[in-house]
């Protein structure tokens, strides 16, 4: 049995590199993402699909939907009157 360059358990020499440089790559990338994700959570920041603060309103992109659907409910009598005061107390408005 012939142990030297090149016969290692993976099989061939340059063929282990090229996964262990794969996988490497990936966790690098995987620890990068994590620090960028934890940046943002501690800076308030969202993604585009978050819930993130409108800069002039103070409001949520979806707290004008929120609020039509809780006016739209009032309306056709599904809510009374003071639950659409604690759902717009809730809301903030």
């Amino acid at each position: 049995m012939m142990y030297g360059y090149g016969n290692n358990m993976m099989g061939g020499g340059w063929f282990g590199w090229l996964l262990m440089a794969f996988f490497g790559a990936m966790v690098l990338v995987g620890i990068i993402l994590l620090v960028i994700g934890v940046a943002r959570s501690m800076s308030g920041h969202q993604g585009p699909h978050g819930a993130m603060q409108h800069p002039m309103s103070g409001a949520t992109p979806g707290h004008d939907e929120a609020v039509a659907i809780a006016r739209r409910r009032l309306a056709s009598g599904e809510i009374t009157k003071e639950e659409y005061d604690g759902i717009m107390q809730a809301l903030g408005t």
